[in-house]
Order: structure tokens, then sequence, then C-alpha cells
């Protein structure tokens, strides 16, 4: 195994409830008024995928739509972002994947922006070779494109990666992109909900106890 493809939300940073939060408030201001729990089962999809899930007809690629994913990011910044905190033993870990010499590329489909203020949180920034954002792929998470942009960047095959992720969208991602995924429960899943993960730990200071893995 050469390189760590690491998810952010939920994963390294306690932030998947907030995310929900923020889709909530946003859709509700357009008219669109959904349970928590609806949002918090998509957590984890790009918006390009979970707008069509509120209603066929939008389309991250225009308005309402477009303006909705837009707000979404202005309330998730606003009112969330400010308390959010890394989830336990985040840094830790990486530092360790880092200590024995595997590149750690991000693979996440958020903002440039926002994804600079996540990995601040985890308190990973210097610690990150590479990183992918929602302008490097199509179609998000559950498609491989992440993925396998993420593995281009570090420059490995799928078997030298192996993906650290927080929901089923990111085991059905790197499955289809041929890489192993290890699961954490942090994010709110069940090991139900994660099946297809060679391993499922409570989160980054569980797997590090057990590391090597």
């Amino acid at each position: 195994m050469r390189a760590i493809l690491l998810d952010i939300d939920g994963t390294l940073v306690d932030s998947n409830g907030s995310h929900a939060e923020a889709w909530r408030a946003a859709c509700a201001e357009f008219g669109y008024d959904r349970p928590l729990a609806f949002f918090r089962s998509m957590i984890g999809m790009g918006g390009d995928l979970l707008l069509p899930k509120i209603d066929p007809a939008l389309s991250s690629e225009r308005d309402p739509g477009k303006a909705m994913s837009s707000r979404r990011g202005d309330i998730f910044k606003q009112r969330f972002l400010p308390s959010l905190a890394a989830t336990p033993g985040a840094r830790e870990l990486v530092e360790r994947f880092k200590g024995d010499g595997m590149i750690c590329v991000v693979a996440s489909s958020s903002s440039a922006a926002e994804l600079d203020a996540l990995l601040d949180v985890a308190q990973i920034t210097n610690l990150v070779d590479r990183r992918t954002t929602a302008d490097d792929a199509e179609t998000s998470k559950p498609a491989p494109d992440i993925v396998g942009v993420a593995l281009r960047k570090a420059g490995v095959a799928a078997n030298e990666a192996i993906m650290l992720g927080d929901t089923p969208y990111d085991v059905e991602a790197a499955t289809k992109a041929g890489v192993r995924t290890i699961a954490l429960r942090c994010g709110g899943w069940s090991d139900d909900d994660l099946a297809g993960a060679v391993a499922i730990y409570a989160d980054p200071a569980e797997l590090l106890a057990r590391y090597p893995f």
C-alpha cells in the first residue's frame, strides 16, 4: 500500500449533521420542506446527485438548483463551520500515515474554499500531499470519478491504495474504482450501511490504536 485516499466530512471532521442541517435550511428557503432525516441519509454524495432526489427537475447546473446549492454553502460556512471539530484522532492518524511514507490524498467533492476550511478544522493541511475538489470530476460519489482522480494525482494503481471513508457512498465509489475501503462509524452510519468495507472502526482514534491494519 502506497497511498491513503482520505474522505474529510464525517471521517476526519464531525460535519455530517451540519451539512444535513444546512441543506434542510437552504431548501426550505426555496419552498422544499423535507425532514432532517431525508437529508442526513444522503450526506456523502454531492449536490449534483442530491438535488434531483429533492425534485427530479432540480440540477446543480441551473437555477433554482444552482442557487439552492450556493445558499447551502453560505449557510454551512456561516452557521456551522465555526463550531466544527475534528473527529477523535484525526490528525494523529494522518501523521502516522505520513510517518510510514504513504501518499495522503484528499478524495473530496467539496468546493476548494470549503475544503480548505475543513482541512484546517482537521488540522491536517500541512500533511496532505494532493487533493481533489468538485472541479475535478463531473459526477460526485457514489460515482467513482473522484476516486479515480485521486489515484491519478497520487500516481498509484488501485491495488496500491486504501480509501478511508464514513458513508456507503465512499465504499461504493471506491469499490467501483477497484479500491478497498476502511470505513469509520463516526459519520453516523451503521455497519450494515458500510457493508463492502474491508474493515470498520469507530473513528480515527480506534483505527490508530489498532494500526497497522
